[in-house]
């Protein structure tokens, strides 16, 4: 492969990486993308498009079981687990190939290969040459932690790919790690039977969200069988010839959780070795490369955006970025760097947690007075007609401007709904602004409207 005229090079598929490409393309730049395994990355591949299709396998086998509750007749109720994965590779294969089309379509030079920077502007690909660019855009994702001593061995131990294509429904599964990536393992295979236990260092679930949110739903996840350990640490794992023992410290005494299958879901860790970061000036912190607010790093025009440049570890966060960057390189006026608390996160259990902006104690800390409202699903008529009246909303302003600084959802459909609140926030909406939007009758999003009102006195309908 001979040196070609590019503009820009994206190094990683993902999609924080395919998504800079076709901006950029559309905005006239010569772009080559490289790739090291499959286009759309970890996120479409072995993520979160997986196991969403994974989950909903799930959600439809819980709604079977209540069918009678609904008027209904299943008949036995069964599930073929070969069948549940193979659909969930199909998803994942129909998606690469969309991004494939798109990258095609937007003329955009992909090129499969292990990339390595040799110096400022300058790219060698494994077996096929060099390329320069006056831009290169480090979008290399990231991997998971390991826990020492309990990294995957193809048989107990599962890694994440493992995880999603699962050849037995482990009997006794332990997940160590109670974000949103372990959760949803933990729900998907206490769904189908698995005696599920989860371990948490933290004092609670879910860290991230607001306590409130995760204790309801650490409330939920046990009524549904789902044993969970806060404040727990890992100290052992002894090997048998069919299980395993797992050696967590709790409450001042040693538990034993015997083990099929672990999970170990502990975070992750950017991709920064062996990208050649050692011929440029960028500074990498703590498993990640510093950048600033248009996603720069220390050395001229070379840029990192998505997980390698850091948390929070989302998709659309990398994506978000991958425009912004681009944008900003092709010199587009008025841009706004990435506001950290317009952010969404979701979990896709069983209840769905979603969030965007401060915590209660988060907004507290900053010296905010505060307007907490709280709407529970039990008396939104959308939610009892779908016998999915668990939950809640949780709205928090600033007592004085009226400005909404964080929302949270715990129920049917919070991942969906977030975004309402997060386009709120994006506009920076009041709460007299909420209160006067009108909501379609019946549907969840009125529990969104009535958790604003509450938090202002003006609730209707508890």
């Amino acid at each position: 492969m001979a040196e070609s005229a590019n503009d820009l090079i994206v190094i990683g598929g993902g999609p924080g990486g395919y998504v800079a490409a076709i901006r950029a393309a559309q905005l006239g730049l010569t772009v080559t993308l490289i790739e090291r395994a499959h286009l759309g990355g970890i996120c479409l591949n072995w993520g979160c498009i997986p196991t969403k299709a994974l989950l909903r396998s799930a959600e439809i086998y819980r709604l079977m079981g209540e069918a009678d509750s609904f008027g209904l007749s299943t008949g036995p109720l069964g599930f073929d687990l070969g069948r549940i994965v193979a659909r969930s590779r199909d998803v994942a294969g129909r998606l690469q190939a969309g991004v494939r089309h798109l990258l095609k379509k937007n003329k955009v030079t992909v090129i499969e290969g292990s990339a390595r920077l040799t110096g400022p502007g300058q790219i060698a690909v494994e077996g096929k040459g060099t390329l320069t660019a006056p831009h290169i855009i480090l979008a290399t994702g990231a991997r998971a932690r390991l826990l020492p001593g309990f990294e995957p061995d193809g048989r107990f131990l599962w890694s994440y790919r493992e995880a999603l294509t699962p050849d037995i429904l482990p009997k006794r599964l332990v997940v160590i790690g109670s974000g949103a990536i372990g959760i949803e393992f933990a729900s998907f295979f206490a769904t189908f039977g698995a005696e599920v236990t989860v371990v948490e260092a933290l004092d609670r679930i879910l860290p991230v969200e607001d306590p409130e949110i995760s204790a309801l739903a650490r409330a939920a996840f046990e009524r549904q069988g789902i044993r969970i350990h806060t404040g727990a640490k890992v100290t052992g794992l002894t090997k048998h010839e069919s299980e395993v023992d797992i050696a967590v410290e709790a409450g001042g005494q040693t538990l034993h959780l015997p083990a099929d299958r672990i999970i170990v879901a502990i975070g992750i860790t950017g991709n920064v070795e062996e990208i050649g970061l050692d011929t440029t000036r960028a500074r990498v912190e703590k498993g990640h490369i510093v950048t600033d607010s248009l996603c720069r790093t220390d050395q001229p025009g070379l840029y990192a955006i998505g997980d390698v440049a850091g948390p929070p570890w989302l998709a659309h966060k990398a994506s978000h970025e991958g425009v912004l960057c681009v944008e900003a390189i092709a010199g587009l006026p008025g841009l706004h760097p990435l506001d950290p608390r317009r952010i969404p996160g979701c979990t896709y259990g069983h209840p769905q947690v979603a969030s965007v902006g401060l915590t209660e104690p988060a907004a507290l800390a900053l010296g905010h007075t505060l307007r907490i409202g709280r709407f529970p699903f039990a008396a939104n008529g959308k939610a009892i007609a779908l016998g999915e009246a668990d939950g809640l909303v949780k709205t928090v302003f600033d007592a004085t401007s009226g400005e909404l600084l964080g929302a949270h959802i715990i129920g049917p459909e919070a991942t969906e709904m977030i975004q309402g609140y997060a386009v709120a926030g994006t506009l920076e909406a009041t709460e007299a602004e909420l209160i006067a939007t009108i909501f379609p009758h019946p549907t969840l999003s009125e529990a969104m409207h009535e958790a604003v009102l509450a938090a202002f006195g003006r609730a209707l309908h508890v």
